[in-house]
């Protein structure tokens, strides 16, 4: 049986998957997701602290930072 992007198993055929998710959605089974074992509270904190890091830099280096990214993005394709 076929494994989904967090391990849970899912069936391999097309019409078993649809089956399930309607199933799923209807409430006769509950789908089996297990936790990721990461911390709410610490993912939360993640979210913010970019957003928190962005107001703190002055526009120019913000500008600095982004030409940068862009040169390694856009630069791996360059001969």
């Amino acid at each position: 049986m076929p494994k989904g992007p967090k391990g849970e198993k899912r069936p391999g055929d097309v019409i078993g998957a649809a089956v399930k998710v309607m199933r799923i959605a209807t409430g006769e089974i509950e789908e089996d997701i297990e936790d990721d074992g990461k911390n709410k509270a610490a993912v939360e904190l993640g979210r913010k602290g970019g957003k928190a890091r962005a107001a703190k830099l002055s526009k120019k280096r913000r500008t600095e930072i982004a030409k940068v990214a862009a040169a390694k993005r856009w630069g791996k394709n360059t001969p």
